[in-house]
């Protein structure tokens, strides 16, 4: 016997199904799906004619299953459980019981701001709730929204891709680091050309030497030396506090660490502009309840920062 094409079955019969089945009453089955004694009736009709069998049969004040009822009967409940399992599993996200894992596409840099805080806050109300961190290729966010490898991205997106939706988070600008007892510290106004004198460390993912600090001391004819490049924005404290070395990073990397006595902050002597830390989500995802829950998190935990 071949399948059943389902496109010509109204599925609201096998819902009527269980009712009866249940019920052993056409009245009490129409009364528990709220329709007319008369709708059953022909719902009932209906099934008769898709299962080529009585399926009930008035015995005394009930309608009695036959053995061919019985037989489906349990195929039918689970098969309308697990649609029901299915329906509310897209219509609600619990954050207190989830066991969801989210993965966000993330630098050293934002998730050096950002982890900390929402780990704190989801073990007091997402106890249950995992996290993955994976770096990512400016170029590439576009295809892992898409594929669902990460649930959203942050960074800095000036050109977003397409069927991407992007919210600003928080802005950003550049500080200078160097050791304590640096000789940069000393000075009140340290002159632009002997700033660009000093050594240099720079970070880049690009592996190239040009940052946004070249860009304003090429407009004043002024070059710097880097020593050092790193596409590791996170090893720059640490080397920057042990050797002559300064570098411009974000403010938000530095301020605890300057906290710590780790390294010192200056203002550096060309103006530079501050940019935009956003997040990024595909429009596939965009109404999704575990992905809006996730983006509301971070958002509040950005406004604190």
């Amino acid at each position: 016997m071949g399948l059943i094409d389902l496109s010509a079955v109204d599925l609201n019969l096998l819902v009527a199904f269980e009712a009866l089945f249940e019920e052993k009453s056409v009245t009490a089955a129409a009364t528990r799906l709220y329709l007319g004694q008369p709708a059953m009736s022909a719902a009932l009709g209906r099934l008769r004619t898709l299962f080529q069998d009585d399926l009930f049969i008035r015995i005394g004040r009930e309608m009695q299953p036959t053995a061919k009822a019985v037989a489906i009967a349990p195929g039918i409940k689970g098969a309308l459980q697990q649609i029901r399992h299915t329906l509310a599993a897209s219509q609600t996200f619990d954050a207190t019981t989830s066991q969801t894992t989210f993965t966000i596409g993330s630098s050293d840099y934002t998730s050096h701001v950002v982890m900390p805080k929402l780990l704190q806050v989801c073990h007091q109300i997402a106890p249950k709730i995992n996290f993955r961190l994976i770096g990512f290729a400016k170029d590439s966010v576009g295809e892992l929204l898409e594929n669902r490898e990460i649930d959203l991205a942050l960074g800095v997106f000036q050109n977003p891709p397409r069927q991407t939706i992007q919210m600003p988070l928080f802005a950003e600008h550049f500080v200078g680091i160097c050791r304590r007892g640096h000789p940069v510290i000393t000075q009140n106004a340290i002159a632009p050309e002997n700033f660009a004198n000093l050594l240099h460390a720079l970070f880049t993912i690009r592996q190239d030497e040009v940052g946004e600090i070249d860009k304003v001391l090429a407009q004043s004819n002024l070059q710097r030396r880097i020593v050092l490049t790193t596409p590791h924005l996170l090893v720059l404290p640490a080397i920057i506090s042990s050797s002559d070395l300064v570098a411009a990073v974000p403010s938000r990397l530095v301020t605890s660490l300057a906290d710590q006595g780790a390294v010192e902050i200056f203002e550096l002597p060309i103006q530079t502009q501050p940019w935009m830390i956003s997040m990024l989500w595909s429009r596939l995802t965009d109404q999704d309840q575990a992905n809006c829950w996730l983006r509301q998190m971070l958002k509040s935990i950005c406004e604190e920062i």
